[in-house]
């Protein structure tokens, strides 16, 4: 492997994905919703995440080729959760590059394509151990760029002065979360969480694709984004988390797999992470109450 990237290199790699992510956005912003090509591709076990529009394919290309020749000057391959799961699409090389760009071009597809908010572009830099360094994400319908690199802290633009603030404990959650088998078990660890908390209840919320989720947990002073493991492929995958992970972790929030482990977001049998599970809190006691019970 190379040596690593210095600060000022850093930087300049994630002015070029913010480049690429607000691009993206500006163009997936210009589809008629109503008219969209849709297809469904072999990605996990729900409606979600096997949906694939031409926005999404669109929005890859376009974000590959604005990293493209900066990539060439650092030996960073490309990651992108379209061409991953086309023919050929995931070649291996972020095991042989000392970084890969890994990629979701349009996060929340299905919120998309339903006229709701709570989708995103997210790009992320991360290094061949599976460690994020650089963190993008562009909420097209605010307009609103999260970005972190790691160590130099992480920013948001508008800038927001404080954390939104609940007298409940918030949990944002997939559809998938209340057909899982520990889904009852899960809700008593939240309830109990809260309680511990002096909250007032849990309050659930749904609809968000994976990274607004993380946002959201982010931007709260009470709250989590929970994923609970399982057998069958899903789970969300590397570029559902690789972005907002650098982020959380610059903004002082929690990221781990429901173990209390760093999330391994360059494993080699697989791009899911429904093995080990993914937990966002706003802090580490709401985290460590909700590792402890699961």
């Amino acid at each position: 492997m190379s040596s690593a990237l210095s600060k000022e290199q850093l930087q300049i790699l994630c002015n070029t994905a913010i480049q690429a992510a607000q691009e993206a956005g500006q163009w997936i912003e210009k589809f008629d919703r109503h008219n969209l090509q849709r297809t469904f591709k072999d990605a996990g076990s729900s409606r979600a995440s096997q949906l694939v529009t031409e926005v999404d394919i669109g929005s890859e290309e376009t974000i590959r080729q604005h990293l493209q020749q900066i990539s060439g000057q650092h030996e960073i391959t490309f990651v992108g959760e379209e061409s991953s799961f086309s023919a050929g699409g995931d070649t291996q090389e972020r095991f042989e590059k000392p970084y890969f760009w890994c990629v979701d071009p349009l996060d929340g597809t299905l919120a998309f394509a339903e006229g709701r908010s709570g989708y995103a572009v997210s790009i992320a830099l991360v290094e061949q151990s599976g460690k994020p360094v650089v963190g993008v994400v562009y909420d097209p319908a605010s307009r609103t760029l999260y970005h972190a690199i790691d160590g130099q802290g992480c920013y948001r633009d508008p800038f927001r002065q404080t954390k939104k603030t609940s007298n409940s404990l918030t949990v944002y959650a997939d559809a998938s979360f209340k057909t899982h088998a520990k889904y009852g078990l899960a809700v008593s660890a939240l309830e109990n969480c809260a309680q511990t908390s002096g909250l007032d209840g849990v309050t659930f919320i749904y609809g968000n694709g994976a990274v607004k989720n993380a946002c959201h947990v982010i931007e709260s002073g009470q709250s989590c984004y929970l994923k609970l493991p399982k057998r069958e492929d899903g789970g969300g995958s590397i570029w559902d988390y690789a972005a907002t992970a650098c982020i959380a972790h610059e903004a002082g929030s929690w990221v781990s797999n429901v173990y209390g482990q760093a999330l391994a977001l360059n494993r080699r049998d697989s791009t899911f992470m429904n093995h080990e599970g993914v937990l966002f809190a706003s802090n580490s006691q709401i985290a460590r109450c909700l590792i402890d019970a699961l």
